[in-house]
């Protein structure tokens, strides 16, 4: 079976690098690099770019932080590696780090370099190719929750994760963070959202249901599925906001991005996933079903779920703020002022469903 990702392209001028340094560097840490890489770029994703690095006989990804200015505490690559080789033990689904870089000189920024898994990763649709009725997406869903609950499961006191993050407290530290990052990243036109901050801060759980191992940003698109088998989970990517966390917290995240069949034509737009299909659970189902395999009481998930969608939202007008300074000449980026507003309006929908 065929790769099922977005197709390699050519690097983007902006997101260029020196090949030849990053050659010497790579070969002077992994053995076995043989012949001049060849270098292409992953389209996906609107945050920290990735790279293929093809030699002879290897593929290396690279990734790095995109230029322009950041948000405090994002984009911390040799991070998002520590957490990944402390993980792997307990998590097979973590590809292996290779080799990791703090000198600017190479590159101009941190990067780190892991193993290439090979298998199919979901985009906004289901390819035919799989061969999926109902009753298999059903099951494909089912296993892509369990991952999940499996991650939430790991013991994190063990050595090299219990420093991953603060633990306890966290959701208060969140809807903080979080309504800080938003309103520094305000641009002209967009949605001031206090009353939705004011909501999050007023409706919050008095306290954190645990503290767990929290991947932060799961999706279709970060998980890799087996080649020869699109029901098994072979990889989970991009680490880079997993921390110590309040796993309802994870959830409502995920659920940010899971965009159903019945939901209206706007937040259509917004789907990146094939979580409309037949078959695939509702957001009502996911949060049932990860309550009752979890043990959890998810009875008044309305926080979490209008918290993740405020999160997104963040996430979206920040990208959109080094747009509109002229930090990123990306066209995708171009809509994302008016993606935050809609998303706004969301986070206002799901407030009025909390309270009945």
């Amino acid at each position: 079976m065929s790769e099922l990702r977005d197709q390699l392209r050519p690097v983007r001028e902006e997101d260029a690098f020196d090949v030849a340094r990053i050659d010497s560097f790579l070969k002077a840490h992994i053995d076995g690099l043989e012949g001049a890489p060849k270098v292409a770029q992953f389209p996906g994703g609107a945050s920290n770019l990735t790279y293929l690095i093809s030699y002879a006989d290897r593929e290396l990804v690279l990734r790095r932080p995109p230029a322009g200015a950041k948000a405090k505490a994002a984009h911390d690559m040799l991070r998002e590696a520590r957490i990944m080789a402390a993980l792997r033990g307990s998590y097979p689904y973590v590809p292996a780090i290779l080799a990791r870089c703090d000198d600017a000189a190479v590159i101009g920024s941190d990067f780190y370099a892991m193993e290439r898994l090979r298998g199919s990763i979901l985009r906004r649709d289901l390819p035919a190719e799989l061969g999926l009725d109902a009753e298999g997406v059903r099951k494909l869903c089912v296993t892509f929750i369990d991952r999940l609950i499996e991650l939430h499961r790991i013991d994190v006191t063990q050595a090299g994760l219990h420093d991953l993050g603060k633990g306890e407290g966290y959701i208060a530290r969140q809807v903080s963070g979080w309504s800080e990052r938003y309103r520094q990243a305000m641009t002209e036109g967009a949605d001031a959202c206090e009353d939705v901050m004011a909501w999050l801060a007023a409706n919050q759980p008095p306290r954190d249901n645990a503290s767990c191992i929290i991947h932060n940003d799961y999706r279709f698109d970060n998980v890799v599925l087996a080649p020869d088998d699109p029901l098994r989970v072979i990889g989970v990517l991009d680490w880079e906001m997993a921390t110590i966390g309040d796993p309802l917290m994870d959830l409502g995240g995920s659920l940010a991005y899971w965009v159903q069949a019945d939901d209206d034509p706007v937040f259509q737009s917004f789907r990146r996933q094939p979580t409309h299909e037949a078959g695939m659970l509702t957001r009502r189902e996911v949060i049932a079903y990860y309550g009752q395999q979890s043990g959890l009481d998810v009875s008044a998930f309305g926080f979490y779920e209008a918290f993740g969608l405020f999160r997104l939202m963040v996430i979206i007008q920040q990208i959109y703020r080094r747009f509109a300074l002229g930090q990123t000449s990306n066209p995708q980026f171009a809509g994302f002022g008016d993606a935050a507003r809609d998303m706004g309006q969301r986070c206002r929908h799901v407030i009025q469903k909390a309270h009945g």
